[in-house]
């Protein structure tokens, strides 16, 4: 009977690995695919050149600061103020049902498609608040669709804290902001990262959203101010994939091939000073 359980489960272990490596081949072979069609196409003009002809060649320095700009403008939009909700949520409100209405509807949020962030950017930033088709508008919107996340991750960061530390710093006679500041959010601040590293990824190859608030089809200088409107990675790649005729492939592969390594290269970043926070608890 023994024998039987154990090969039972040496199955069960083979082909949980099996599947494992089946969900990571096809990402793997993505990758490649934009390494082998994209690296060839990088060189110092293609990133520190503008877009000429029509954007069928030059190069994309105006997009990569466009985008650089969007997410650090989104960082800053909803990082602080998803951060405190969450706190917020978790140390100071009450188990009532307006709590539980706020946490329902932060879920909610979180499924919402990103075109519906797009047009509501739209009617409340660009045409209800009259800040046009700009830097503003796009980080606004793009902060509010990254919202959720952040919240949800600091809340549940927050919750794996054992009661215990708390109370045993208040029994030492520190105040509650002072235990908040000083005990909890150290604890949890591996988890809220990792919610910040997801949300923010997420927006830095959002297209709908900064499509209706924030990008141009062609500019040929860079933004001076919040006010003005900015190019953009992913939006770039729809354009000339799309709107473009005779665009060369590997514009198009070289462009991919940088939104991704930024992407990529952000997450691995954030995981870096995640491990490094860790590893001072």
């Amino acid at each position: 009977m023994s024998i039987l359980k154990g090969r039972g489960k040496n199955i069960i272990e083979t082909t949980i690995k099996i599947m494992g490596i089946f969900s990571i081949v096809p990402v793997l072979g993505i990758f490649a695919y934009i390494i082998f069609k994209g690296l060839p196409a990088i060189t110092w003009s293609f990133l520190t050149d503008g877009p000429t002809n029509g954007m069928r060649s030059g190069g994309i320095f105006p997009v990569i600061i466009g985008s650089i700009l969007l997410t650090l403008g989104t960082i800053i939009a909803s990082v602080p103020f998803g951060i405190l909700t969450g706190v917020y949520l978790v140390e100071y409100s009450k188990d009532n049902w307006l709590r539980r209405v706020i946490n329902l509807t932060i879920v909610n949020l979180a499924g919402i498609p990103s075109i519906i962030y797009g047009l509501f950017g739209m009617a409340f930033f660009v045409i209800g608040l009259k800040m046009g088709r700009s830097l503003i508008a796009g980080c606004l919107t793009l902060g509010i669709m990254s919202l959720p996340v952040i919240i949800t991750a600091t809340r549940e960061a927050l919750l794996a804290i054992p009661r215990n530390l708390r109370e045993a710093s208040l029994a030492l006679g520190a105040t509650q902001w002072e235990t908040t500041w000083k005990i909890v959010l150290p604890a949890a601040l591996p988890g809220i990262l990792t919610g910040i590293i997801l949300s923010v990824s997420r927006a830095t190859g959002e297209t709908a959203p900064i499509m209706f608030t924030a990008v141009a089809f062609y500019l040929p200088f860079l933004p001076e101010s919040l006010s003005d409107q900015v190019m953009a990675l992913p939006y770039h790649l729809y354009v000339i994939s799309t709107q473009v005729p005779n665009m060369p492939e590997s514009n198009m592969m070289g462009t991919l091939f940088v939104l991704v390594f930024i992407t990529v290269g952000f997450n691995l970043l954030g995981a870096f000073v995640r491990n490094k926070f860790r590893k001072f608890r």
